[in-house]
């Protein structure tokens, strides 16, 4: 679903060829070509498929009429032939000028189609699953109108990468040509041009919005758009940020700093399951004991490894158990490195509960209690059945979209396997090390002074941590008036908690506007 994956880079020279849309109305939707193209089709390529339909709602008070289209751009390679075929939805104000914001918007993985931004929150519906952590159950679920969704202020165009939704390779092209770090930001940035340019929108204010990798994406599309084809940005943001994996890969033993990292989630997470004594703090008064413990006691005591002595290590261990609901002879046994994968198992071991990753207010019941670790997410179990009964069933009837080509969520079989982690190409030679896109969000944000950052963390996210952002964007020379921190009592999907959701999108509209002024 959202899991971060490692990455690395490629790419071809990438022009996407589009046909002009044609409309019609929700009544009567306008469908192009009744031809499925999958990879390694015949010569004979037909022209991309799109369903485009017209609809009006109220989004934040404000009456709209907009255009959506669901429907595939090419990408062409260096001898012009079609190379890649993808899907998008778009959203756009009807009548409302070319100089209208337009937000492009996606989720991550990678090997993530963007049901979960679309259906979650930012589309013009949503699907309703439980606030309070419990378990979406079965069919039906609730498809309501996102009234609070930020199409009053951007169009927006949900973008599903090759390899996932109905994006494919087309012709003599194969997937994998567009799996990679670069591959897929290439692509991306290259669909992105196309889009300007078949919908006159080369002069629109322009953001980008990523969730999970899809943040990864974000900063690597930006440092292309930016410093090589001359496409300023408005505004970034992220949702769930993961530019540099180092803060957010516990599985790896020696990996010091996801153990400075995850502290102040897993504080968080034992402060919500009850599992502490907070004193009477409240959560960011408690998250941030958390935050100058992690820095200023446990970090230069794990630098010290063996040679801490016995009653600094004590104090330690002591406060680290005190702060995340274990017992000190765990940590004590963990050399005072827990690792969020294992606490995920360990804070509820003794009720026989595992917490949620992508969300660690979820419970979940494992059948065997004598794990290290959890062998499955209890948040990811929770929605996921949801989320994808929600896109197709409203890809059918708001949508208009009838196709028998499979939508790929999960992605297709073979990404994950082939996905091409080396940014000095798949070929070349290269010693490998953390994925860390930090440097080409620095270099977009040197080749435009007016490009600002918004970070939206949840505090129960243990596949993204928020202290992670923090020390990832902190340390590049980025000045604070640039960035901005929001915070929300959910994990790493936090729209699922309907006050972060509505706080997320006051947020992020607030940002637009701010960015537009």
């Amino acid at each position: 679903m959202h899991t971060i994956f490692k990455a690395g880079i490629a790419a071809l020279t990438m022009i996407a060829l589009h046909t002009p849309p044609v409309y019609g109305d929700s009544h009567n939707p306008t469908e192009k070509n009744d031809s499925d193209i999958e990879s390694h089709s015949a010569s004979a390529i037909a022209a991309p498929r799109e369903f485009v339909t017209e609809h009006s709602g109220t989004f934040n008070g404000a009456k709209l009429r907009y255009r959506a289209r669901a429907g595939e751009t090419y990408l062409r390679d260096e001898e012009g032939k079609p190379s890649a075929a993808i899907f998008s939805f778009d959203y756009v104000a009807i009548s409302d000028g070319k100089d209208r914001p337009v937000t492009f918007v996606w989720n991550g993985g990678p090997g993530s189609a963007s049901l979960w931004l679309h259906m979650g929150t930012f589309g013009p519906k949503r699907v309703v699953v439980p606030s309070g952590a419990g378990h979406a159950g079965a069919p039906p679920f609730p498809l309501v109108a996102s009234s609070e969704t930020i199409l009053d202020v951007t169009d927006l165009v949900f973008i599903d990468p090759v390899g996932t939704g109905y994006s494919r390779a087309l012709g003599e092209h194969d997937g994998k040509e567009f799996w990679g770090l670069k591959e897929d930001a290439e692509s991306i940035s290259a669909f992105i041009r196309r889009w300007l340019s078949d919908n006159q929108r080369w002069n629109s204010p322009k953001f980008l919005l990523g969730e999970s990798y899809g943040t990864t994406r974000a900063a690597l599309v930006a440092d292309i758009l930016e410093n090589e084809h001359s496409v300023a940005l408005n505004g970034i943001v992220f949702i769930s940020q993961a530019l540099d994996y180092a803060g957010s890969t516990p599985y790896v033993a020696d990996n010091l700093i996801s153990h400075i990292t995850y502290v102040p989630t897993m504080a968080a997470t034992a402060y919500y399951h009850q599992r502490v004594d907070a004193r009477g703090a409240s959560l960011e008064e408690w998250v941030q004991q958390a935050r100058d413990f992690a820095v200023d006691e446990l970090l230069p005591a794990l630098f010290k490894g063996n040679t801490l002595d016995a009653d600094t290590r004590a104090r330690v261990r002591d406060e680290l158990a005190r702060l995340t609901g274990l017992s000190p002879e765990y940590v004590e046994q963990a050399n005072l490195r827990v690792r969020g994968t294992r606490f995920a198992k360990e804070l509820l071991r003794d009720e026989g509960k595992i917490v949620g990753s992508l969300d660690a207010r979820y419970l979940g019941d494992p059948v065997d209690d004598l794990t290290a670790r959890a062998d499955f997410d209890a948040a990811s179990n929770a929605i996921s059945g949801a989320y994808t009964a929600a896109l197709m069933s409203y890809m059918q009837s708001d949508l208009a979209v009838v196709w028998e080509r499979p939508y790929l969520s999960p992605a297709d079989p073979r990404l994950s396997d082939e996905w091409n982690w080396n940014p000095k190409g798949r070929d070349a030679a290269w010693e490998p090390h953390w994925v860390n896109t930090s440097h080409n969000l620095v270099s977009a944000m040197e080749a435009n002074p007016g490009l600002r950052v918004l970070v939206a963390s949840g505090y129960y996210d243990l596949v993204t941590p928020f202290f992670d952002a923090e020390y990832t964007l902190n340390r590049y020379g980025i000045t604070p008036d640039r960035v901005d921190y929001k915070y929300y009592g959910g994990g790493h999907m936090m729209y699922v908690n309907e006050e972060a959701r509505l706080s997320l999108l006051s947020d992020v509209r607030a940002f637009l506007k701010a960015q537009l002024r």
